[in-house]
């Protein structure tokens, strides 16, 4: 903090008053700094297995609680939220899952990588239907083509 000292206009014999000065330097770099670490950590914080989302220009939907999230990574291997699932026992994993909560109740992400083959996306739909899930949403990545 700086301290200065004016001099008055009065006289010769007046007073010096003193000026204070607030250096708001320091506060604009560490709030420059804080800036940057959020802006760096908060895609991180989306999703735990890395998948290469397809493109579309479709809105995103409002959420009210937590989803399922399944993701299929470009290997083949289906994960539910950040475990992956051993084949064909998707719907045991999601059974236990669930935690009481019907699969019907609840609503189910599905990321799946975009080199995939159209069949094994597809395989994994209609096992989350034939467990209950029927409100299946599909991430993407936002893209601004047109087709």
């Amino acid at each position: 903090m700086a301290m200065g000292v004016l001099k008055s206009k009065r006289g010769r014999n007046s007073r010096r008053a003193p000026m204070a000065e607030i250096n708001v330097t320091p506060l604009v770099d560490v709030m420059l700094v804080l800036l940057i670490i959020f802006m760096v950590t908060a895609p991180l914080l989306t999703a735990g297995v890395p998948v290469d989302l397809p493109d579309s220009r479709a809105n995103a939907l409002p959420q009210d609680e937590e989803p399922l999230n399944v993701s299929i990574a470009g290997d083949g291997t289906i994960y539910l939220g950040e475990d992956a699932v051993p084949p064909g026992q998707l719907g045991a994993a999601l059974a236990t899952a669930s935690e009481g909560v019907a699969c019907s109740q609840r609503e189910v992400v599905l990321r799946a990588d975009k080199t995939l083959d159209y069949g094994r996306v597809m395989g994994v739909m209609g096992e989350l239907n034939r467990m209950g899930c029927n409100s299946i949403s599909l991430v993407t990545n936002s893209s601004s083509e047109s087709l």
